[in-house]
């Protein structure tokens, strides 16, 4: 981002608070770090095994991230390892031998997949000093200060979004992700966290989908999100649905599906199950397995 777009952002969130009834001081930290521990599980593009006895294969990582309140952070990855997509397949893996690696598909893609999980790494990120949201880079008394209030939320979104020069055509489908990220990415009070839902389920091809549960057994309220393209002429090839912890205001669970059998948008679907989302004063460390 130009150093103008970061002022800019700066602005903006200091904007935000004036725009409240009192300036107010940004509530303390209640730990060390803003956590997040993200599980994802990703289906594997192509047949695994031989022609006669096919099955398909998913990769399930971990990836978790330490933001200290001065803009310090850390980030941990690990892969869990793979396995069969379903117990169908599992049987077709059981008669292939039960391998515990592959390094080429049956259409001869080279793959490096293993059943076994890595050992992982945590190290420093980068280092701005700020969180960045909405393509702003914001202190984190600057976060703590955005509107709690849906509308003046949509309206700092809104603006920031004309300073990253996103056109009229594409400002819903860049706003809606950006509403998610609030529920988990950035350490936003309870307040803007709710008001981002509220704005989410207001937003084009947003929907609520009654209750769910997530890969963890967690329930929460669904949410179904089928956005059009850039254009606004046809629908993504995409379909989200999300389960949010209502309660906590927090995402659980971000699953993203291919709407139709396309080789290129293969190996594009994933789940992104939440784990651990709020404050810990626990140090940084290399992810633990499940």
């Amino acid at each position: 981002m130009s150093r103008r777009g970061m002022f800019l952002g700066l602005g903006l969130a200091l904007g935000a608070a004036l725009v409240t009834p009192a300036p107010v001081a940004a509530a303390p930290p209640e730990g060390a770090y803003w956590h997040v521990r993200e599980v994802m599980t990703t289906p594997q593009s192509g047949r695994f095994g031989t022609k006669a006895n096919p099955y398909s294969l998913t990769q399930r990582t971990v990836m978790e991230r330490w933001n200290a309140p001065d803009g310090r952070n850390w980030v941990g990855y690990r892969e869990l390892g793979t396995t069969p997509q379903t117990p169908a397949d599992r049987k077709a893996w059981q008669r292939d031998g039960s391998p515990a690696k592959w390094d080429r598909s049956i259409d001869g893609k080279t793959v490096r997949l293993s059943t076994a999980p890595t050992k992982g790494h945590v190290s420093p990120g980068r280092n701005t000093g700020k969180f960045e949201l909405a393509q702003q880079y914001l202190t984190y008394d600057e976060v703590q200060r955005l509107p709690a209030d849906p509308a003046r939320l949509k309206d700092w979104l809104t603006r920031a979004a004309r300073v990253g020069q996103v056109p009229d055509r594409a400002l819903s489908a860049w706003i809606t992700p950006e509403l998610t990220r609030l529920m988990y990415d950035v350490p936003a009070p309870k307040e803007v966290r709710d008001a981002a839902y509220r704005v989410l389920l207001t937003m084009p091809g947003v929907r609520a989908d009654g209750q769910g549960k997530d890969e963890l057994g967690r329930p929460g309220a669904a949410v179904v999100i089928q956005t059009p393209d850039g254009d606004g002429k046809a629908p993504e090839p995409f379909s989200e649905r999300l389960i949010v912890d209502t309660a906590r205001m927090v995402l659980l669970t971000h699953e993203r599906k291919a709407n139709r059998d396309d080789k290129g948008l293969a190996g594009k679907t994933y789940v992104t199950t939440l784990a651990e989302v709020g404050w810990t004063d626990a140090q940084p460390v290399v992810p633990a397995l499940p």
